[in-house]
This record gives C-alpha cells, structure tokens and sequence, in this order.
C-alpha cells in the first residue's frame, strides 16, 4: 500500500464526527467507552493510522485484550462506513484504503482469540482513560518532567507532528521541538516538576519535516511510581 499522510490525519481530525456517526447507526447497541469492543476500536483506529502514515500495516497490538470477536467484527464495519459517510465525495477512496487494514486487524484479532481467553481480567479503567485520550482531537503528550522522554502520546499527536503515536514513544521532547524553543519547554517542564498548579502557555512544535507549528498547550503534573510525569495537550494556535 502507498502511504497516505492526508488521510491519515483526515481520520484522526474527524474522529469525533465519524464516532457520532457511529453511535447514531448503532443505536443501544453502541457500546460503551470502557468495554472491550471500544478498546479493540480504539486500537484499530492507531493500527490504522500508523498503516496509512507508513504505508505498510504491521501486526496490531492485541495484547490484554478481551474482546467478543463478532461484536468487533460489527464495531469496526460500523466505523468504516461511517468514516465513508463522513467522506461524502471521497467515501469510495475512504472505504478502499480502509477495507484491507479492517480484514488485516479482523485476522490477527480471531488467531489470537484463544490466547487472550487465557489472560487475566481487563483493567477496564485504563481502556476507559486511554479511549477518552485517544478520542480527543488535541494533541496529548505525556512528559517524563526530568527526563524530558515522551511516555506517552494519543494519534492526533502523531497526525500534528507527521509521524505515528508509536514514533513519539521513548522519544524525547526535544526531538519535536525547534532548537530556539527548547529552553522555553524545558522551564515548563521545571515548573510542572516543583509545582501542582496546571501551566497554560504558547509555544511551538516541530514536524518531522522540521517545520514549526505554534500551539496552545496546557500541562498537568502527575505522579506514577515515583516519576512526576507532565500531561500536555496542546492545539494549532
């Protein structure tokens, strides 16, 4: 498959639209944001993203997941034609690129059924915060503050900045930050690691092309196992 950037980022930008589409042709039978159907969507929609971005699909990462395998089947015929819709001229297009990487993630979700039976019980919390995150259309990175190594990061971070959420992981900040902007980010960082207040500021990424984009980003300080890590979420200004 050629790589399609456009689409890519079409598809993480309408995420919104396209899951209110779904929810209207699902009806009652749209399941809820922390059932395994909705994590198995969610996990579809990066596996798609990253396929479209790099022009080649590699194997989802169905790990921990406990899903009924038909009603995902359904989930995901739902999103595809629903993104068609969203299309409207350009539905055609959408349901030929997104038809291989559905049977793709359907294959790899059905051989993997009986080792997931296997696992232990979903953390349905977490599936409930990551869907919430990876659903907003805002770019969220999630800061190691002292380290400054991105931990954590939502698709629309990976669409803004021309890269794939799995690019970002383990990169540092300072990688997707202009050389003139750098100290400015890392003062924030600082702030977030001495303080609890939430910081709102202006500032600017770059993109894999080295092209600056200004944004509106906003960091909160959080604590995991004794690492301060800054949650941001940041917007075009």
């Amino acid at each position: 498959m050629a790589p399609d950037p456009e689409l890519a980022a079409w598809l993480v930008r309408q995420r919104g639209a396209i899951d209110r589409r779904v929810a209207m042709r699902l009806g009652e039978r749209a399941p809820g944001a922390g059932a395994p159907e909705s994590e198995a969507l969610r996990r579809f929609r990066s596996f798609a993203a990253s396929a479209l971005l790099r022009g080649r699909a590699v194997e989802p990462a169905l790990d921990g997941l406990r899903a009924d395998e038909e009603r995902v089947s359904a989930l995901l015929g739902a999103w595809s034609e629903a993104a068609a819709d969203e299309a409207g001229r350009r539905a055609g297009e959408v349901r030929e690129a997104l038809a291989p990487l559905v049977s793709r993630f359907r294959a790899a979700l059905r051989s993997t059924t009986p080792v997931r039976r296997k696992s232990g019980a979903p953390r349905t919390a977490r599936r409930a915060v990551m869907a919430a995150i990876d659903r907003i259309a805002d770019a969220f990175l999630a800061v190691d503050a002292v380290s400054g190594r991105i931990v954590d990061a939502n698709p629309a971070a990976g669409a803004l900045l021309g890269t794939t959420r799995d690019a970002l992981l383990d990169a540092h900040l300072a990688d997707v930050v202009p050389a003139d902007d750098r100290d400015r980010w890392q003062s924030e960082l600082d702030a977030v690691s001495e303080g609890s207040e939430p910081r709102r500021f202006a500032a600017r990424l770059c993109d894999g092309r080295g092209l600056a984009l200004a944004v509106e980003a906003r960091a909160t300080r959080h604590v995991a196992r004794d690492r301060v890590v800054a949650l941001v979420v940041a917007r075009p200004a």
